[in-house]
C-alpha cells in the first residue's frame, strides 16, 4: 500500500481582506483590499438598530450626489430654506389636476406686489382686473361659465340664455352691456334655459331696455339676481 506524508503549502502570498464597521453599516472599499463600514452609512435591515429609522431603511448622514433621476412614491423634506430649479415652468399636466396650498399667496414683479390672497382675512386683492369678454352679434346666444362681460352688438332683439346659477356656483358675477348706440325699439332679453326653475329676481326672463344700458347679475347657487 502507498503511504502519504505531510504536505506544506506556503500561504504568504494569499491576499487578506480586512473587514471593519459598526452593526448595520454598508461596506465599501477603502483601498489596499480592505472594506469597512461607517455609522454615517447604514442599512437597518431588521429594525434592530434603534436610531436608524424603520425596518428596511437606508440611512445616510452627509451629502448625496446623484447624476441620474430619482423615482419615489413620496418625498419628505425637512428644514427646506431654498429650492433652486431649472427647466419647464409648467404646473400640472391635465385639466383634472387640482393644486392646493395652505397659507397666504402673493405675486410681485420684483418691485411691487400686484396680487395677494390672504389666508388670514380670506380676501384677494389685485392692482388691475380684467374679465373674459364676449361680443354677441347674433339674435340668440347661450352664455357659459367662462363668460364675464357680454357685449351685445346686434341692432335687433337679442335673447341671451343664462345657464343655471348652480353651474356657476354661488357668488358668480356676469355683466351684460348693450353696445348699440341706437337700438330702435328692440330689446335684450335674458332668459333661463327651457324647462328650468331658476329666475332673475322674480321672473324667468329679464328685459334690458333704454339707451345703451348695462346690468350685472350674480348667482346665489339657486337663482340669479340683478344689481
Amino acid at each position: 500500500m502507498s503511504g502519504f506524508g505531510w504536505a506544506y503549502v506556503d500561504c504568504d502570498d494569499i491576499r487578506h481582506t480586512n473587514v471593519d464597521g459598526v452593526t448595520g453599516s454598508v461596506m465599501f472599499l477603502t483601498g489596499n483590499n480592505s472594506i469597512s463600514g461607517s455609522n454615517m452609512f447604514r442599512y437597518n435591515y431588521n429594525g434592530s438598530i434603534p436610531d436608524a429609522g424603520a425596518q428596511s431603511s437606508l440611512i445616510l448622514t452627509g451629502t448625496f450626489h446623484i447624476s441620474g433621476a430619482i423615482s419615489a412614491s413620496s418625498y419628505h423634506f425637512e428644514n427646506v430654506t431654498d429650492i433652486d430649479v431649472s427647466g419647464s415652468t409648467r404646473f400640472g399636466n391635465s385639466a383634472d389636476d387640482n393644486h392646493s396650498r395652505t397659507g397666504s399667496f402673493w405675486i410681485d414683479n420684483g418691485s411691487s406686489v400686484f396680487f395677494t390672497a390672504s389666508a388670514t382675512s380670506q380676501q384677494t386683492f389685485v392692482k388691475g382686473f380684467g374679465g373674459n369678454y364676449t361680443q354677441v352679434g347674433a339674435a340668440a346666444y347661450t352664455a357659459s361659465t367662462s363668460d364675464y362681460i357680454i357685449g351685445v352688438a346686434l341692432n335687433s332683439n337679442v335673447v341671451v340664455t343664462i345657464p343655471s346659477p348652480a353651474d356657476f356656483s354661488a357668488g358668480a358675477v356676469m355683466v351684460i352691456k348693450d353696445e348699440v348706440q341706437t337700438r330702435s325699439g328692440t330689446n335684450i332679453i335674458l332668459t333661463s334655459a327651457v324647462g328650468t326653475a331658476y329666475q332673475f329676481d322674480d321672473g324667468f326672463t329679464y328685459t334690458i331696455t333704454g339707451s345703451m344700458p348695462a346690468v350685472s347679475i350674480y348667482s346665489n347657487g339657486s337663482n340669479w339676481f340683478v344689481f
